[in-house]
Parts: C-alpha cells; structure tokens; sequence
C-alpha cells in the first residue's frame, strides 16, 4: 500500500466515523468465506456497513477526528490489535443485535470495543447491555410516558370525584322527595 493509498484510507474512515455517532469494533477472523458473505448480507438488510481496515490506519483516522472535535477514542486504541472489522450504524444497537443473531450459528465476530455517542464500551461481555439500549425515541416516549402519567392520575381523580358527588346529590335528593 502506497503512502498516498494509505492516506486516502485514513481520510475516508475519518471521513466516515467522524460523521457517525455510532460504530463497532469487532474481530470476525476465522469466518470462512461463505460466513463472511452472509455477514455482509445481514449488514446490508440492516442498513449496518461493515468495513475491514487496518488497525493504523484506524488509530490514525481516530487522531485526526479526536484532534478536531471534543470527541475522545483514546480508550478504542487498546482494542485495535489483530484483525478488525467495523460496524457503522444509523441505530446504537443495531450492531449488537447483528453480532448477537450472527452468533447463533458462528462463534464470531467477537466484539472489542463500541463507541455509542461518546460513551465506550469495550470488550464481548458488553454485547448485552448493548443489545438492550433504548433509542432516542424510546427513551423521549418513555419519559413523555411519566409526565403525563401524573395529569392522567389527576384527570381521574377528579372525574371519579365529579361522579362520587353526583351520587351523594342524587342520593340525598331522593331522601327529600
């Protein structure tokens, strides 16, 4: 790989992880061919890209992007050793979930490291809690959920009171007659 290869490679993954939020780092060495081909199928039904890199050319990519924004990968650097492939997603845990359905039948990809909106994580026991984050939309309804739940008490209350003291009216109004 020339130097000028080698650049254009640095320039497009810094490129493409500084415009996303979220990514995986994973290992999927030993996957025959045939495994490969049907992770890059599930990827591209997901709307997941999966990318193979050098680990360099990665850290060097990841320099750049943490030199010109207050994003910090420092903690990624320790898991880019041996063969490493990235998982680019729109959605935080659509990689996991991708990982985690893959390994049914395979034992990898193994994840190392994820970075999900600042926040690291890293190492394969993570997989789960990953597979179990809320999206921004869950979490906005959610707590829409619980502040609205205070006025629906509310609203209940005083219509099951509005009903308790029409009851009371009747009642005494039918002692009178």
């Amino acid at each position: 790989m020339t130097r000028e290869d080698k650049n254009a490679a640095i320039a497009e993954l810094q490129e493409t992880l500084g415009a996303t939020p979220f990514f995986y780092v994973a290992d999927s060495s030993t996957l025959t061919v045939a495994q490969v081909n049907k992770l890059r199928r599930m990827c591209f039904e997901k709307g997941i890209r999966m990318k193979v890199a050098k680990n360099t050319l990665i850290r060097k990519a990841l320099e750049a992007i943490s030199a010109n924004s207050k994003r910090n990968y420092e903690p990624l650097y320790e898991s880019l050793h041996g063969p490493t492939t990235l998982f680019i997603s729109e959605n935080p845990k659509a990689p996991a979930q991708l990982i985690e359905e893959f390994r049914k039948t395979a034992e990898r990809p193994v994840l190392k490291a994820a970075y999900i909106d600042s926040s690291i994580f890293i190492g394969d026991d993570q997989l789960k809690a990953l597979t179990n984050l809320k999206s921004k939309e869950e979490l906005l309804g959610e707590i829409a959920g619980l502040l609205m739940s205070p006025a629906r008490n509310l609203a209940g209350a005083i219509a099951s009171s509005g009903s308790k003291v029409a009851g009371v009216i009747k009642t005494l109004a039918e002692r009178e007659s």
